[in-house]
C-alpha cells in the first residue's frame, strides 16, 4: 500500500505548569450537581440546553459510556433500570462516547432507539469495532456495516465522529500508518478521531500525517508510565478531543480488567486540563473532552466538576 505524504504543519496547544491558581476552588455548586454529593442526583424534570462552554462556546463534555450499574446511587437515582440510564443521562451532559460499539459491530435499530431518547443538540461520538483497532481482522465488509448502523445519528445531525482507540501494542510502524490509511479510506469524510496509547506516536510527524489525512489526534489524560502517551493537548483537525482515564498507575498493568480506570480527579487535577482545553478550544472550531475513568460514577462526577469550571468560572453561553 503507498504510504502517505507528510503535510506541512500541525496545531499544537499543549499548555503548560500547573493552573491550579486558574481554578482554585469552585465557590458555588448548582444545585442537584453530583459535584458536591456521594449520594444519588435529584434529576430536574426538564433537560438542559446544549452546554457552550468555554472562552467562544466550543466545548462539550460528557462521559465514555453511560450503562453502568455503579452509578445507580452515586450518579443515577436509586433504582434506575438499565432501560432508562440514557433518559437520565441526557437530564446533566449534551454529548457522549458510546462504548458498547467496541465489543460488537452496532445495529441500525440501537442507534434509532438511542437517538429517539436524546433532545436536539445531543451528539454521539461512537467508538470502533475492535476487529477494527486490536484484533486488526481481514473483512472489509464490517466497515460498510459499521457506517450503516450510525445512519439514524447522521440522519439528525447528531453523529459526531468515530473514535478508533488503539492499545499500547499498536507501536508506529509502517503497516500501522498503512492501517490508519484504511480506516480513512473506509469511513470517507466521516469525522475520525485516533486514539493512541504508545508513546511511539508522539512525534510532529505523526501530527502532520494525522492532519494531511483529516484524522483527530485524541490527547489523553492517564498515568505518568514509561511507554504511555503524555498529557498533551493537541488537535490534527478543526475538533480537538480529549479522553481522561485516570492516573491509577497502580493497576493500570494489571489483570483487573477495567481496575486501571478506577479513580477520581481532584480539582487540583482538573483544573490543569481545563486550562489546556480552553488553550486548545482557542485553535479549533469544536472540543470533545470525554471521562473514562467510570467506576462508581467517578466520570459522572469529574465531567460535572469540569462543566462548573468552563461554565461558572468563565461563564456559560447559552
Amino acid at each position: 500500500m503507498k504510504r502517505w505524504s507528510r503535510g506541512q504543519t500541525y496545531a499544537s496547544g499543549s499548555g503548560g505548569g500547573s493552573q491550579g491558581d486558574l481554578f482554585p476552588e469552585l465557590p458555588s455548586k448548582k444545585r442537584g450537581s453530583i459535584a458536591d454529593s456521594g449520594g444519588a442526583y435529584d434529576s430536574d424534570p426538564v433537560p438542559p440546553n446544549v452546554h457552550e462552554l468555554g472562552k467562544h462556546g466550543r466545548i462539550r463534555v460528557g462521559t465514555s459510556g453511560y450503562s453502568f450499574a455503579d452509578w445507580v446511587g452515586p450518579f443515577y437515582p436509586d433504582g434506575t433500570p438499565r432501560n432508562r440510564m440514557l433518559d437520565e443521562y441526557v437530564r446533566h451532559f449534551d454529548v457522549v462516547e458510546i462504548n458498547s460499539s467496541y465489543y460488537r459491530i452496532p445495529d441500525e435499530r440501537m442507534f434509532e432507539r438511542m437517538e429517539q431518547k436524546t433532545p436536539p443538540g445531543f451528539e454521539f461520538v461512537v467508538k470502533l469495532y475492535k476487529g477494527m483497532t486490536h484484533d486488526i481482522e481481514d473483512d472489509s465488509s464490517m466497515y460498510g456495516a459499521f457506517a450503516d448502523a450510525v445512519a439514524p445519528l447522521k440522519e439528525t445531525g447528531k453523529f459526531g465522529g468515530y473514535l478508533a482507540q488503539f492499545p499500547w501494542k499498536f507501536k508506529n510502524t509502517p503497516a500501522a500508518r498503512d492501517h490508519l490509511g484504511v480506516l480513512r479510506e473506509n469511513f470517507g469524510s466521516d469525522p475520525l478521531f485516533v486514539e493512541f496509547r504508545h508513546d511511539s506516536w508522539v512525534k510532529p510527524e505523526v501530527f502532520d500525517l494525522l492532519q494531511a489525512s483529516d484524522i483527530g489526534y485524541c490527547s489523553v489524560d492517564e498515568p505518568k508510565l514509561k511507554g504511555l502517551v503524555p498529557p498533551i493537548a493537541q488537535a490534527t483537525t478543526d475538533t480537538g478531543y480529549v479522553r481522561f482515564h485516570g492516573r491509577n498507575a497502580g493497576n493500570w498493568w494489571g489483570r483487573g480488567g477495567g481496575d486501571r480506570y478506577d479513580y477520581d480527579y481532584s480539582t487540583g487535577e482538573l483544573s490543569e486540563w481545563a486550562q489546556k482545553i480552553l488553550t486548545l478550544e482557542e485553535k479549533v472550531k469544536k472540543v470533545y473532552a470525554f471521562f473514562n475513568n467510570c467506576h462508581a460514577g467517578h466520570a459522572a462526577r469529574n465531567a460535572e466538576l469540569m462543566i462548573e469550571m468552563l461554565g461558572e468560572e468563565l461563564g456559560e453561553r447559552r
